[in-house]
């Protein structure tokens, strides 16, 4: 028993560390620049297809899987700006409304895209062989949930060292609290907003290129962090890395532990504990970072 739980929790902290890699996106998206991106579990899904045609069923090695994600997330963050400049852009001054519509569009027209492109059929796509096995310290571990978190507590120190103690972070959350007094000395608002939508987008493509290994490639991608990674970030705190780091942490455990005990009533735990969340925290875990 005690060692079922042992791996319920490793098995959480992958997730979590899974959660966070599509909310990082999501909390620059939706956080701080307030875009209500809700297609952005299909552009993960885009940069999972990408990674795949890149570096095919198994890739032969670990750089080559890296550079798959890696052009998954330049490709996503490509298209994150033509996106930006067609639609969200157009869109900045109108009802929050019109913004969630457009993405919802852009969400079916990218299911759309995808399908075309690569098919309905269902890959399993494998980790290269540097991280595809699994070691033995008291319970089996894998090497690739291993790679996962790694990737996940990355990808935090990333974003937390360049959003808070870094000089274009400062000026990504200055534009956001107060894009007109940021034009007013001298910012370049505009070109500093499409560079944040890039990186929203481009950490959508990476997180997509890092986890498409860790279940079945298919349309359906999107929709199987999506709804996690949105309680991460608000459960958080709007804005804040390190809450929504935590928040996703949190989650995956909450997850995995769900499963097994309570295995009959799959999800319940994460709702349960979201309600409790918000309910004694409603301002996030770390309300401070997003204000």
């Amino acid at each position: 028993m005690t060692t079922l739980y042992l791996y319920a929790i490793f098995n959480g902290l992958v997730l979590g560390a899974a959660i966070f890699l599509v909310a990082a996106g999501l909390t620059l998206a939706f956080g701080i620049m307030k875009i209500f991106n809700f297609a952005h579990g299909a552009f993960f899904m885009i940069g999972a297809y990408v990674a795949y045609a890149v570096a095919g069923q198994e890739a032969s090695s670990l750089p080559l899987f890296l550079a798959a994600a890696f052009i998954a997330a330049l490709v996503v963050g490509a298209i994150g700006v033509v996106t930006d400049l067609a639609i969200f852009r157009r869109l900045g001054n109108v009802p929050h409304e019109y913004t969630l519509m457009a993405a919802f569009g852009i969400m079916l027209f990218c299911t759309g895209a995808a399908r075309i492109a690569f098919g309905q059929s269902v890959h399993a796509i494998y980790p290269p062989q540097a991280i595809g096995g699994f070691s033995e310290i008291g319970l089996p571990v894998s090497h690739y949930g291993l790679f996962i978190i790694a990737a996940g507590i990355v990808t935090f120190l990333a974003l937390e060292i360049g959003l808070n103690r870094i000089w274009f972070g400062k000026l990504i959350f200055a534009v956001a609290r107060d894009p007109w007094m940021a034009d007013v000395v001298g910012l370049r608002v505009q070109r500093l907003k499409l560079a944040s939508v890039a990186i929203s987008f481009a950490l959508a493509g990476l997180a997509g290129g890092i986890l498409v290994a860790n279940q079945s490639l298919s349309l359906d991608l999107g929709h199987s962090y999506l709804l996690l990674a949105f309680c991460a970030v608000i459960v958080g705190g709007l804005g804040s890395i390190r809450g929504a780091f935590i928040a996703s942490v949190i989650f995956g455990l909450a997850e995995s532990l769900n499963s097994v005990m309570l295995p009959t009533m799959p999800g319940i735990g994460s709702y349960a504990l979201l309600i409790i969340l918000v309910l004694i925290r409603p301002q996030g875990i770390y309300p401070e970072l997003s204000q």
